[in-house]
């Protein structure tokens, strides 16, 4: 442990449970979390107190959803951080194991996200690339029928965190990691698609499957985020030392299908 990661306020379950309700998380609601450890300074007892925090917060009729994806169970023709020599692509489609939502770990997601996952009483969605997993009163219906070819459209959690007037809490992190900006994505007319590929368990074992699905993009994220701060009232505070932002998703999602609609078609000339 470095010498910055011991300066500062040491952070506890109850000090985090605070920040949150001052923050305005409103108990019995159904929050998707997106986040970072670090960004909370030294938490005592680490992603477990994170976790404790956010369900004192949201109390015992609250819902607790955070992304639990799987990115490197996808075509390796298209990884590109890094990518892997194309000799390699048909090892990978043969072998790459089929997703399990009670075995496969979540990729890149963080600390908190993947203590979410293996919480008890978790349920997670069956989404072999983009999963989510939840806690708490709401948990089954968040991620029941997360359809594969509705990655993160309305027949996925994020669709049931819209429908269930939940929130969005970044954590720690900017809307580049907001995946509700995604179900706008689907919403706009006729979104450019493209070929999917996983590899699933079956009845029959193990194999790889294809199927088509919106080409979501994440690259002007920032800019359609930044503009709904300005243009719609969210809450900006401090959780811990992380920089947070509270947001409403049905605010958030129908905002940003209109600047996508606008935006994207006009840089598309």
């Amino acid at each position: 442990m470095t010498d910055t990661e011991l300066t500062g306020t040491p952070r506890t379950r109850q000090s985090l449970a605070v920040d949150l309700q001052v923050l305005g998380v409103r108990p019995g609601s159904v929050l998707l979390v997106h986040s970072s450890l670090r960004a909370l300074g030294w938490v005592c007892g680490g992603p477990v107190a994170v976790v404790q925090a956010l369900l004192d917060a949201l109390g015992p009729d609250g819902t607790l959803v955070v992304p639990t994806h799987t990115s490197d169970n996808s075509d390796p023709a298209e990884w590109r951080n890094p990518p892997v020599p194309e000799s390699w692509w048909a090892v990978i489609w043969e072998h790459m194991p089929g997703f399990d939502p009670a075995v496969t770990p979540s990729r890149s997601m963080g600390a908190i996200s993947e203590t979410v996952r293996t919480w008890p009483g978790a349920r997670r969605s069956d989404h072999p690339q983009v999963s989510f997993a939840a806690v708490g009163a709401h948990a089954e219906t968040v991620v029941a029928g997360h359809q594969l070819d509705q990655m993160l459209g309305d027949a996925s959690p994020l669709g049931w965190v819209y429908q269930l007037d939940g929130d969005v809490l970044l954590l720690g992190v900017g809307h580049t990691s907001n995946t509700s900006l995604h179900l706008a994505e689907y919403r706009v007319p006729d979104p450019p698609r493209a070929r999917q590929g996983a590899a699933v368990l079956s009845a029959g074992g193990r194999s790889w499957i294809w199927w088509e699905d919106v080409d979501t993009r994440e690259y002007d994220f920032d800019r359609v985020g930044a503009d709904f701060d300005a243009a719609v009232a969210g809450t900006v505070g401090r959780v811990g030392s992380a920089h947070c932002r509270l947001l409403r998703q049905r605010a958030l999602v129908n905002f940003a299908v209109d600047w996508f609609t606008t935006h994207r078609k006009a840089e598309a000339g």
